[in-house]
Formats: structure tokens, C-alpha cells, sequence
């Protein structure tokens, strides 16, 4: 028979061995940052879990070699004109001050109204430095885009996904402000992307955060088949042609 635990003091962390849950009390400490090669297992993973949320995994195609080959070219584009993930990690203990970024993370704590248990240590431990009590709890994923409407580029908000564990604890306003914060300091004139109707929890959030949801228009998507079809045509379309 195990021995009773004792209750743990409000900033108490609760291990037991290497392959255990963690289990976070009183305040939890948050990072975002911008992702780098390696983490890429972890956007894998992230990808994976976001298409099994919305039911899509048999639509689920990436690699970690193709994620790679698009987010982390040998050439980049300016810093947030490519695809570009910020990564919010969590930890039990305080993050360092980033030195000589492109850009600083975002450091702040949260106070919770619950225990929250990570009970995926090894699968979601940070690789980014030495700190081994760091968990990447969920993503942000967006790009530049452009409009003939506006002289300067915006940005495509393409998702924002959370594991379970760290759902209902206002971090998504965290996430989504800093990408927003990025946009409105380095001169994007907008945030935009699919909202879904369906989730009303999304789409209120969306709401509060200021996005404004236009009705007159839909989304539209050629794809697949009807997409394959045009490149039937690719050389039709270069006769004549000098």
C-alpha cells in the first residue's frame, strides 16, 4: 500500500521519479517564445494533436522532415513574414531572462484556481535549454499575408491549440495577445483567420480578444482533386508562350 501523500503548500510541485506525472499547485510560471529546430518533435506531436481535436487525423500528412523543410529553411524570410510558431512552455520554477534574441520571450505567472498535472513529462519536456522542469503546453502558428486593400502585410492567424491540461487558464489570451503584439509593434496592419462557428467557446473568445467576425463573407477552399485538375492544363497554358 502507497504511503498518504501530504497536501501540498500552495507553490508545492508534487514528483515522484523521472517517468511520473507533475502535478502544479499555487502558481504555475509560462514562457512564449519563438520555436527553433528543436522543437520540432514537439510541433509534430502538437500538429498531430490538433487535427485529432477537430477529427482530421486521416488528413494528418506532415513529417517531422517536411515541417522542417517549411519552417526552418536554410535562408529564411525576415523574421515573421514565414511560417512562424511561438511556443508557450510551462514550468513549476521561474524562466531565466533571454539574452541576444530576435525576440525576447514573454515571461509571466499565473495564479491557479487548480492543480494542474502534466501527464506527459517526457513526450513534452522542453528541449530549448537546461532547464528540465519546462513543458511546451501549446502553440500559436501564423505568417504574413498580403491584401491589395493595404499597402503593408498582415497576418494569417493559421491556429492556436492547447493541450488539455492547460485549457481554462486564460493562456490563450496570453498566446494570441502576443502574436497580436508582435503585429501591432513591427507594422502588420491586421491579425485574421478562420473562426469556427461551431465552437462557441473559440468563437467568444475570438470576440473578447477584439477580433471582428465578418458574415458577409465565407471561406472558400480549391483543393485535392478539384486542384489537380489545373495542373492537367500547365502546359496548355505555357503554349505559346516565349
Amino acid at each position: 500500500m502507497a504511503p498518504a501523500l501530504q497536501l501540498p503548500t500552495p507553490s508545492q510541485t508534487i514528483t515522484t521519479d523521472a517517468s511520473s506525472d507533475v502535478t502544479i499547485t499555487g502558481k504555475i510560471y509560462t514562457r512564449v517564445r519563438l520555436a527553433t529546430k528543436s522543437d520540432l518533435s514537439h510541433i509534430y506531436k502538437l500538429f498531430y494533436q490538433i487535427h485529432d481535436y477537430h477529427n482530421y487525423t486521416h488528413l494528418y500528412k506532415a513529417t517531422e522532415s517536411s515541417l522542417e523543410g517549411l519552417l526552418f529553411k536554410e535562408n529564411p524570410l525576415p523574421l515573421f513574414y514565414g511560417p512562424s510558431i511561438l511556443l508557450l512552455e510551462v514550468s513549476p520554477t521561474p524562466f531565466k531572462e533571454a539574452k541576444n534574441e530576435e525576440f525576447k520571450p514573454v515571461l509571466t505567472t499565473f495564479d491557479l484556481k487548480f492543480p494542474v498535472v502534466e501527464v506527459q513529462v517526457e513526450e513534452f519536456r522542453s528541449k530549448y535549454d537546461d532547464k528540465s522542469d519546462a513543458y511546451i503546453a501549446g502553440y500559436a502558428f501564423f505568417y504574413a499575408n498580403y491584401s491589395c486593400f493595404y499597402d503593408k502585410p498582415g497576418f494569417y492567424f493559421e491556429s492556436l491549440y492547447f493541450r488539455e491540461s492547460y485549457r481554462k487558464l486564460g493562456m490563450g489570451s496570453l498566446l494570441f495577445g502576443t502574436v497580436a503584439s508582435i503585429a501591432a509593434n513591427n507594422g502588420f496592419v491586421s491579425v485574421e483567420g478562420i473562426i469556427a462557428v461551431w465552437n462557441k467557446k473559440s468563437y467568444d473568445f475570438y470576440i473578447n480578444m477584439g477580433v471582428e467576425i465578418f458574415d458577409e463573407f465565407r471561406y472558400g477552399k480549391l483543393h485535392g482533386e478539384n486542384l489537380q485538375k489545373y495542373a492537367h492544363n500547365k502546359d496548355k497554358n505555357n503554349e505559346g508562350s516565349c
